[in-house]
């Protein structure tokens, strides 16, 4: 860690900025920015990228900006200011595709259910455009079916935790015998011990739906950036990028 580098420092700077956006101006920057379901009323293409630095609440933003402070800093220093941005916003992009796919998924589990019980898709579709959903629906579908598919579709995403999770793996890979101290942990742990166990933890809660850390969270984003920071730097590693900085 140490001095912390401009593009994170910018980074952090326009996170802070949208946070205190949606303090000011409450729902309508959540409707504007955050990153709806894209058949969803409230959908736009730059969604894509400004999810990425609205936050539901503080404690949200800070943790996100610590660890983008605190992992990105080293990664930036090595990489340079241009590969590191590069890096950052492809792994939240990566989190945004998985993201958005296993919603997909999501929702068509659950259309399917409701269609095999005779309700045709058109309506189903109608409804949930709507901003609605029909109770009776819990009675001819399991009900994790049709609660998955009602978030997939109304539940927006928000956070920068996509590419951070791409930034861990990363700092992983280049410094895998840090050790890190965490607030809730007393002793030190290797970032390559503790950052695959975090990624495992959120794939474990997106697959069965239990969570550890809190309900709220797009386990599968997180997940998401993992798999896309570890091809990106297992990459340039592979292929000696990791010598070349963009400055």
């Amino acid at each position: 860690m140490g001095r912390i580098s401009n593009t994170v420092k910018h980074l952090i700077i326009i996170n802070a900025i949208f946070f205190l956006g949606t303090q000011l101006y409450g729902d309508i920057m959540y409707q504007w920015f955050s990153l709806w379901f894209p058949e969803n009323e409230y959908f736009n293409f730059w969604q894509v990228f400004t999810h990425m630095f609205m936050h539901g609440g503080f404690m949200h933003l800070f943790f996100n900006m610590y660890a983008l402070w605190a992992f990105g800093t080293p990664l930036e220093q090595r990489w340079g200011r241009q590969k590191f941005l590069f890096f950052y916003l492809s792994a939240g992009l990566g989190a945004t595709l998985i993201h958005t796919s296993v919603n997909y998924l999501y929702l068509q589990q659950g259309v399917d259910a409701l269609v095999s019980q005779g309700i045709s898709e058109a309506n189903i579709m109608e409804i949930l455009r709507a901003g609605k959903y029909s109770p009776g629906w819990y009675d001819i579908a399991a009900q994790s079916t049709i609660k998955n598919m009602l978030s997939a579709f109304s539940t927006p995403a928000v956070g920068a935790s996509g590419a951070v999770y791409g930034v861990l793996v990363a700092f992983g890979m280049a410094f895998p015998n840090s050790e890190l101290f965490l607030m809730f942990i007393p002793v030190p742990i290797k970032a390559k011990y503790f950052i695959p166990v975090l990624i495992g933890l959120d794939l474990f809660s997106g697959v069965t739906g239990y969570s550890i850390f809190g309900a709220g969270i797009a386990h599968f984003a997180h997940v998401g950036g993992a798999l896309f920071g570890f091809i990106m730097a297992w990459y340039w590693k592979k292929n000696q990028f990791n010598n070349n900085r963009w400055d």
